[in-house]
């Protein structure tokens, strides 16, 4: 299998080493806007280069990964699925709710498939929640509680073209919850607040924010995030039942102390979602090589992508009109 990837920076990087690892992939071919860089790291990883767009997509691609910058996406997939090739594309794939509905009805006429990369999907501890939700394990469902919380902010200049931390990080517990679940978020309210630097208020952001959702069944979700969680990153989901709870992310790396008589972490914190996630990325790309091998279909389609990035929208407006917002107010 020969798959292209498109963007080379830090996760672009990871992904073409993954690439390279699997027992499925025999050639990767790297391309990015600045040719130097993808044209050093094929040298360091024994892969090819294409120095422009056209000539990646017709040197004979099974598979093509994007992993360019974010407004980049939605030109790229369409290039690609023009091309008849099939798409790996980190989320976002558009930068905006009507840009993203505009590249999926696109998308339908061309029976190209997609794969959003939504990692925690392929996450042994999310699998697990899902599994035991999905058999009943504990019982009717009342309350579950999602963290995601970065070590560090990112550069101030990265924050305006973000999204916001709800499209750029909550999105991914809305998109977990979602999947865990089996349900739909039907309302949602959310706040933030700054006590960091000023470039968050700047570029119109929160550093810090909590959502709570509603599920069509009635069942209460909180999701935290934040930019500045020193103690490390950290990731957890936790599901109450009526019958039993079940916790992910709470491993010896969770980056928590307890207070006197509780047990201790015994292992350095993740600094960060490479590690904390690296095993769920290799099966993330392995899944996409089936995917377009024709084996089986997309685990995580851009109607799916669609259905987070509502609950995202849903949320940044409750946060700047501090009322409930319904998810299908957001989307129209």
């Amino acid at each position: 299998m020969r798959i292209g990837l498109i963007g080379t920076g830090r996760i672009g990087a990871f992904h073409a080493e993954t690439l390279i690892g699997l027992p499925a992939v025999k050639r990767v071919v790297l391309h990015d806007a600045v040719e130097r860089q993808a044209h050093e790291l094929a040298l360091k990883l024994g892969a090819e280069h294409a120095p422009d767009l056209d000539g990646l997509l017709g040197s004979g691609l099974d598979g093509i990964v994007i992993a360019a910058a974010t407004a980049a996406h939605a030109d790229l997939v369409r290039a690609a699925a023009a091309a008849g090739v099939p798409v790996f594309c980190e989320k976002p794939i558009a930068g905006t709710l009507d840009g993203t509905r505009a590249l999926l009805a696109e998308l339908d006429g061309t029976h190209v498939p997609l794969q959003v990369g939504f990692q925690r999907r392929f996450d042994a501890g999310y699998t697990a929640l899902r599994d035991a939700v999905a058999a009943g394990e504990l019982g009717w469902l009342h309350t579950i509680r999602a963290c995601t919380a970065d070590p560090a902010p990112p550069p101030a200049g990265y924050l305006p073209a973000s999204g916001g931390i709800f499209r750029d990080c909550a999105v991914h517990d809305f998109d977990i919850v979602r999947w865990v679940t089996g349900r739909e978020v039907v309302e949602v309210s959310a706040t933030g607040s700054n006590r960091g630097d000023s470039c968050f208020t700047a570029a119109g952001d929160v550093d810090t924010a909590v959502t709570v959702l509603t599920l069509d069944d009635g069942t209460l979700v909180t999701c935290t995030a934040t930019r500045y969680n020193g103690a490390g990153y950290d990731v957890r989901m936790e599901v109450a039942g009526s019958t039993g709870t079940l916790a992910t992310g709470l491993d010896p790396h969770a980056p928590l102390r307890f207070t006197a008589g509780g047990p201790q972490p015994g292992a350095v914190s993740h600094d960060g979602f490479l590690s904390r996630f690296r095993d769920a990325y290799v099966a993330e790309l392995t899944a996409f090589t089936e995917v377009a091998a024709g084996t089986r279909p997309s685990p995580c389609t851009g109607d799916d992508a669609l259905a987070a990035l509502l609950i995202a929208e849903a949320a940044d407006l409750s946060c700047r009109t501090g009322r409930p917002v319904r998810v299908e107010e957001a989307g129209r």
